[in-house]
């Protein structure tokens, strides 16, 4: 009766741990966000272990459900397509569950995209807030005007599309010269990261529209 939370490689497949590869082949069952995208992770390590969808979508329904299964002697673990379970994916409620329901619950350190990219930014790291993905439309304006305050580093989440208009409203309400950093495609072939100031880095990706999954780091406001 246990729940282990398996990070997974969020791109270079050689990022995962002996202990990730033992647990999941050890486990009774794998709950993964994407079963096709597992699946190809699964093949390459030759782990078998019987998986089951697990996502944003039905995550609510079936938290009952998996209780049970646990409390029933079965070892779980839950994965996500890249990087640390409920780490602005799928798996917060399921450990809330186990642990208002006295189930051990065990992570596993291993692959987050935030870490490096915070490093590797050159920004101060001894204190940073993690904002994962801003909204998108509603409270997004009062979520920019409360960080524009915000002290300490902060990280976030951000598709390539969307880039552009994030770096204008960083412009807009932090000021065009706060220090951005923006790592792409991190531990991958193409990997990047450009630093500068807000204003800069917006050029950059203008002229270059970005691809891949991006981490921004801004810098927090000087006292």
């Amino acid at each position: 009766m246990k729940l282990y939370l398996v990070p997974t490689p969020i791109g270079n497949l050689k990022d995962i741990t002996f202990r990730a590869i033992d647990v999941l082949k050890e486990v009774d069952l794998i709950l993964a966000e994407d079963t096709r995208t597992s699946g190809k992770l699964l093949k390459h390590f030759e782990i078998t272990t019987q998986m089951q969808s697990h996502h944003m979508h039905n995550e609510h329904k079936t938290v009952n459900h998996l209780i049970e299964k646990l409390k029933a002697g079965l070892t779980i673990a839950v994965i996500s397509d890249a990087g640390t379970p409920a780490i602005s994916d799928p798996g917060f409620l399921l450990v809330r569950a186990c642990v208002e329901n006295n189930i051990e619950v065990d992570c596993l350190p291993g692959a987050t995209a935030f870490v490096p990219a915070l490093v590797n930014s050159g920004l101060p790291n001894d204190k940073f807030v993690f904002e994962g993905f801003l909204p998108v439309k509603k409270g997004r304006q009062t979520r920019l005007l409360l960080l524009a305050e915000e002290t300490r580093t902060i990280i976030f989440y951000e598709s390539p599309h969307k880039l552009i208009k994030t770096l204008g409203h960083f412009c807009e309400y932090f000021g065009e010269d706060r220090l951005v950093s923006v790592s792409r495609e991190i531990t991958k072939l193409y990997e990047e990261t450009i630093r500068g100031t807000a204003k800069e880095v917006l050029e950059h990706y203008t002229n270059k529209p970005p691809k891949g999954e991006i981490v921004i780091v801004v810098d927090g406001k000087q006292k």
